[in-house]
């Protein structure tokens, strides 16, 4: 009977057989390109995200400009409707 010791080193070997026919040198150059590619698509969706960051900054700055205009736009109107009602 082969020792614990025996067959995890004759698994390792198998495993790394295995994965060198795998692999072999295209395969490395297949995980070179993949692994380019996973960056451009992590690099082009943090330019996204941060785009749409800005978009909806600006868009509630805009938002909280109105609200600012319609309250002013409001109390106005309240003003001139008290001014007319203390004429009656």
């Amino acid at each position: 009977m082969k020792s614990f010791g025996e067959l995890t080193r004759e698994q390792v070997q198998r495993e790394s057989d295995f994965l060198s026919q795998l692999m072999g040198e295209a395969g490395i150059e297949d995980l070179a390109h993949f692994e380019a590619d996973l960056t451009q698509r992590q690099n082009q969706a943090l330019f996204e995200i941060t785009t749409e960051i800005e978009d909806t900054k600006n868009a509630l700055k805009q938002a909280e400009q109105l609200v600012q205009r319609l309250k002013n736009h409001l109390e106005r109107l309240e003003g001139l409707q008290r001014v007319l009602t203390k004429q009656r």
